[in-house]
């Protein structure tokens, strides 16, 4: 696929072995939002590039079947940086868009472990501010059934949700350290 200039001239920047995150986030807020240079910049596979783009995609743009390939190609990285990939999607494009909560809220059985990851460590975000939410019994319950069956990245979401419900929910507290005392 051929690069605009301005997408050439971008990766040129990117494609470095000195490229570090702030450079990424200094680009980024020069740029702004460009949601067609992002998919550019995300179709080319580079891993800064695509950190770039998860920063200047427009919400309003991002459809579910975009949303599906995003997790399609993020899933195709190895490691860190597929972690990287798909929490700084979540902080970053789908926590802040009403409509991309909404999904999340139904991740919590995908078959995709990546979204299921994004569900768990959004629960956790919920309540790290120390806000008391209503479904917190529920989801330890949800929790305890399914972690042990869960793969290690997504249980460190899970792992991640009791913690934090243990900080704030006294009654809960000694259920979330069992948990974490058996998973962590």
């Amino acid at each position: 696929m051929e690069k605009s200039p301005k997408a050439e001239e971008i990766l040129s920047k990117l494609i470095s072995e000195n490229t570090r995150l702030g450079d990424v986030r200094k680009l980024a807020k020069e740029i702004n939002k460009d949601h067609p240079l992002a998919l550019e910049l995300w179709a080319t596979g580079n891993f800064f590039a695509r950190q770039l783009a998860i920063l200047i995609l427009d919400p309003k743009s991002v459809s579910e079947t975009d949303l599906d390939h995003l997790f399609d190609d993020i899933d195709a990285h190895q490691g860190t940086e597929r972690l990287q990939l798909i929490d700084w999607l979540m902080a970053n494009q789908l926590v802040r868009s009403k409509r991309l909560l909404t999904l999340i809220s139904q991740w919590a059985n995908s078959r995709s472990p990546l979204k299921r990851r994004v569900y768990w460590y959004h629960q956790a975000r919920l309540r790290w501010t120390g806000k008391i939410q209503p479904d917190s019994e529920m989801l330890l319950n949800d929790l305890e059934a399914k972690i042990e069956g869960e793969v290690p990245e997504v249980q460190w979401a899970m792992n991640f949700t009791a913690a934090w419900i243990g900080v704030f929910e006294k009654d809960l507290r000694q259920r979330c350290i069992r948990l974490g005392e058996n998973f962590n």
